[in-house]
């Protein structure tokens, strides 16, 4: 008796690997996309991770739910669109406004609980330590160090140009040179 293959593909292919492969997003994108899907994350229950508002968003836009207005920015589209996830879900929770603030009722037989979004002691080592190590890998490029310097401070790229006296070229030729000592270390977005 013949052998027939199946017909369906048993292999799992998330929407941030899609949205790669369709060149909706490049890797640094989707790094960028990983920071503001963790801060959107904040606060939110810990049934909804980060990684569900970046799926989520990235799905929306591959299924056609959103499109992407010409003339505008890929991350910042997508932030938008984490940003009213974020919202939906916290329209969603009853007794919580849109930003899950205030509790308009109470009611006796159901309990509030009350989740505390800020990282734990354990997460906050373990980002000290990936800190740490990012610092290590460019210890050796002053260049690169202001630079995260300026990022930690909330600088923008003009604000840190300026401040460091650099031309649009040498800023570039920099955050190249970082990007790619992160890829090659493996501090990408990508799930393993």
């Amino acid at each position: 008796m013949r052998h027939f293959p199946p017909l369906t593909d048993p292999r799992i292919v998330r929407p941030s690997e899609s949205a790669l492969g369709l060149g909706l997003v490049t890797d640094l994108e989707l790094l960028r996309l990983k920071t503001l899907a963790r801060w959107y994350a904040r606060g939110l229950p810990p049934d909804v991770t980060w990684e569900d508002l970046i799926q989520e968003a990235l799905t929306r836009i591959i299924v056609g739910k959103r499109q992407v207005p010409d003339g505008v920015a890929i991350v910042a589209f997508l932030a938008g669109v984490m940003r009213s996830i974020r919202s939906e879900h916290w329209q969603r929770v009853e007794g919580t406004g849109a930003r899950g603030r205030s509790v308009r009722s109470q009611s006796a037989d159901r309990p509030v609980e009350l989740v505390d979004g800020a990282p734990g002691p354990d997460q906050a080592v373990m980002a000290q330590q990936e800190l740490a190590r990012v610092r290590e890998l460019f210890a050796e490029d002053p260049t690169a160090t202001a630079i995260l310097d300026g990022l930690a401070r909330g600088l923008t790229a003009e604000e840190l140009r300026v401040a460091l006296g650099l031309s649009d070229t040498d800023y570039a030729s920099a955050r190249k040179r970082m990007r790619r000592v992160l890829l090659r270390e493996g501090l990408t977005c990508v799930q393993r």
